[in-house]
């Protein structure tokens, strides 16, 4: 019954042939088995289809016989509807049988990435650089892979890389511990007060620069600095060998964003930041030379027209402060940056920048002549960023080595690993 039925779904009955009423007409019974029928008026003529029976993968399948009313008179009944078998209320188990798959597959990748393990022993303990309190909850920690993208001629990472790293880790830490209101970096007590961090003082010692494809370790805390401020401290290492290859310390102070104009440290944000504060000494030796204020006189180097671009504004709407680094060496002598790399860097933030600025990057070179770079040791420049109409923005200073390199002779005799 089910095999006959599925098979008129497929092979619908052909249509009766005129042959077939004749040649019934001589035999006692038709094919549906019943008695053969006088002609006459209003009697009732049965014809049967007269085809061989198909076969599907060898079995022959009896199809259903075609049988034609015809009562005589004006009066002639429709024909019966199509019946509605097994088969035709079936669903599409191709669509169904495609959302079923996706459905596994979907979770399948779910349960990899909770379900990841490291296959190698000296893979990352943080895989996917999201970071981690550490020591007593007081430390962050977050590892960093260095891009293709993110190293320079030399074939190391920039020192914009590196600043990157130490500002997203300062963002990542207040995250983590659960300290970040609305705006960049601010406390929840901070962002009712419509009070920002903003960064008066930076200084970065490099003993190394990590190549393409290195891991590095980034560990920051806080300290109080002085009663209205607070000192950020980094230090980047080789997540393999643990090797210290930057270290850094920084002054924050605090600035009401919609005035422009510094403030003190509110009791109720300072309730929320003592906490984690950390009794430690910087790790950079402060240093208590005073950076000098260069003029058009004064300076070796002086470009112009330097303004920043929508890209440079972080949510705070003034320009982020690893962007100046970018400005300040705007204005270092070739020379410097063909045969040295920057080995330290001392900065004084003075005033913001906003979109609109106009700004000039000047330079002079404290200890050798520009025409003597190429061969000279250790060089210290003194550096100015100044709007148009001369106020400063940054005063800096940076002292550069020799590349390695040169001691090999070439560039591109760089040894295979680093030390």
């Amino acid at each position: 019954m089910v095999a006959t039925a599925a098979t008129s779904a497929f092979f619908p009955a052909a249509s009766p042939s005129p042959d077939s009423g004749s040649k019934s007409s001589k035999s006692g019974t038709t094919s549906l088995g019943l008695p053969k029928s006088k002609s006459g008026s209003g009697s009732l003529q049965v014809k049967a289809n007269a085809q061989a029976p198909p076969k599907i993968n060898g079995t022959s399948v009896g199809l259903a016989s075609s049988v034609e009313g015809v009562k005589s008179g004006d009066d002639m009944p429709s024909a019966p509807a199509p019946a509605r078998t097994f088969i035709n209320q079936l669903p599409d188990w191709s669509m169904l049988l495609a959302a079923i798959t996706t459905i596994f597959l979907a979770a399948e990748k779910q349960w990899m990435m909770l379900d990841w393990k490291p296959k190698r022993p000296d893979m990352l303990i943080d895989p996917f650089g999201i970071g981690r309190i550490v020591q007593d909850g007081l430390v962050f920690r977050q590892n960093f892979s260095i891009r293709s993208y993110e190293i320079g001629a030399d074939r190391t990472a920039s020192i914009e890389t590196l600043m990157n790293h130490l500002q997203e880790t300062a963002l990542n830490h207040v995250k983590t511990a659960g300290l970040l209101g609305d705006g960049f970096g601010s406390t929840p007590e901070m962002s009712k007060k419509n009070l920002i961090w903003v960064v008066t003082k930076m200084q970065v010692v490099v003993d190394r620069y990590p190549t393409w494809g290195d891991v590095v370790q980034v560990d920051t805390w806080v300290s109080a600095s002085g009663k209205n401020g607070m000192r950020r401290d980094w230090i980047i290492c080789d997540s393999g060998t643990g090797a210290i290859l930057t270290r850094a310390s920084s002054v924050w102070v605090m600035m009401n964003k919609l005035t422009r104009r510094l403030s003190k440290i509110p009791e109720e944000v300072r309730g929320e930041i003592e906490p984690y504060f950390m009794n430690y000494d910087p790790v950079v030796e402060e240093d208590g030379r005073k950076l000098t204020k260069l003029d058009d006189k004064t300076a070796d180097i002086v470009r112009s027209g330097l303004t920043p671009r929508w890209s440079d504004l972080d949510i705070n709407q003034h320009v982020n402060n690893v962007k100046y680094i970018g400005w300040i060496l705007e204005s270092a002598p070739l020379p410097i940056l063909e045969s040295h790399e920057l080995s330290s860097l001392t900065l004084e933030y003075r005033r913001e920048c906003g979109r609109d600025s106009v700004l000039q990057s000047l330079t002079a070179v404290s200890n050798a002549g520009i025409g003597d770079l190429g061969t000279a040791g250790g060089v210290e420049c003194q550096h100015l960023l100044r709007l148009e109409n001369g106020a400063e923005i940054v005063r800096g200073r940076t002292e550069w080595r020799p590349k390695y390199a040169n001691n090999l002779g070439t560039v591109d005799e760089l040894p295979a690993e680093s030390a």
